[in-house]
């Protein structure tokens, strides 16, 4: 299951894993969004062990949004190391996400 990353967690959870990180930027209202969701958990459980993939509620948590320049939702970032080494905005098969991870494996 997706970990659900707020403002207090988000540098513990993604910017201090040793694993890469996949985070979903999200809400509730976009439509998008729920097309995106259950991919996510999918890769959840696909990459568990080897990498972290959580979400973020732009609407709850607006400070990593602005700190990361969230315009557009769904986006999808990949760090590693605390750094983003990868973005995905819109809508994205499970295919091209698992991909993108799995190179920062």
């Amino acid at each position: 299951m997706a970990l659900e990353i707020t403002d207090n967690t988000f540098k513990e959870l993604v910017l201090d894993s040793d694993k890469p990180v996949l985070v979903d930027f999200w809400a509730v209202w976009c439509g998008p969004c729920r097309m995106v969701g259950p991919i996510v958990e999918e890769l959840a459980n696909d990459f568990e062990g080897k990498a972290v993939v959580g979400k973020v509620d732009v609407d709850n948590n607006q400070q990593v949004s602005v700190d990361y320049g969230i315009r557009n939702i769904p986006t999808l970032l990949i760090f590693k190391n605390g750094e983003v080494v990868d973005k995905v905005v819109g809508v994205a098969p499970k295919e091209v996400l698992a991909e993108k991870l799995s190179a920062h494996l």
